[in-house]
């Protein structure tokens, strides 16, 4: 820990538990690392818009959104990776050529998140935050990041194919697959951090689960894979900490301060 000035965490399947809530313990072993100067970072796939109860409940000093293509730093934006509005409207288009013209597909804008989905999912998960619903058919912005839901293997082979030109990255708690600009990565945004904030890759300590987390948490002087991790992650980390459900972040930072 003393080696250590900023903790970094992935949300979902990390910092979150199931219910998609942090519990109170694991707050209160983030404020013991703050009285102590630690700085408290979120890495996450989601788009800002759809972290901002998380932000507002963590205060953190350190924002990566978007997989990467948005870094703030205490409320500074610092890096910004966006697809233009034409490269926008290509790869909607393209996504509906592979996948089918009813494919559902979200969008993360700088100050928005769009989605086509057929139920609302505001109404499964509380989480998710003020989204709006469009069919995308003339979908008019710059963005900085799209999600596809491809519940066939081999057409998402076809989409990643096509889509070379972007980081293409499946989740593992479904079919979905996001897409960002090539250098729009957790560890490539870290690396931005460190230069913006004068921090060591050393002194970082990374905690994740999934398979967006791998480069994340190998750039990092300590990569932590929860317990709920896929075996990707649990393979690569410097240590496997309980799960998301178990307190696994409360535990590990309390048994640092033992």
């Amino acid at each position: 820990m003393m080696k250590s000035r900023l903790l970094l965490f992935d949300l979902d399947g990390t910092l979150l538990r199931s219910d998609k809530t942090i519990s109170k313990a694991t707050l209160q072993a983030l404020e013991q690392c703050r009285k102590k100067g630690i700085w408290i970072g979120i890495s996450t796939s989601r788009g800002e818009q759809n972290a901002l109860s998380f932000i507002e409940e963590l205060r953190p000093d350190l924002l990566i959104t978007s997989g990467g293509a948005l870094v703030t730093c205490r409320g500074k934006a610092v890096y910004r990776a966006e697809f233009s509005a034409e490269e926008t409207r290509q790869l909607i288009a393209a996504t509906r050529e592979v996948c089918g013209c009813d494919c559902e597909i979200t969008v993360d804008t700088a100050d928005a998140h769009y989605w086509n989905y057929k139920t609302d999912p505001k109404a499964a998960d509380h989480s998710w935050g003020e989204s709006i619903y469009t069919d995308f058919a003339d979908f008019n912005k710059t963005s900085l990041k799209i999600c596809v839901e491809i519940p066939d293997d081999q057409t998402a082979r076809r989409l990643l194919e096509r889509l070379d030109w972007c980081d293409g990255v499946r989740f593992s708690d479904g079919f979905w697959y996001k897409f960002t600009r090539k250098d729009a990565t957790k560890e490539h945004a870290i690396q931005v951090v460190c230069a913006v904030c004068n921090i060591s890759e050393a002194e970082i300590t990374a905690f994740g689960d999934d398979y967006a987390d791998i480069g994340m948490l190998k750039l990092c002087g300590t990569g932590i894979a929860m317990g709920n991790a896929v075996e990707e992650v649990r393979k690569i980390a410097d240590r496997v900490i309980g799960s998301n459900d178990e307190d696994g972040i409360a535990a590990y930072l309390s048994e640092l301060e033992a």
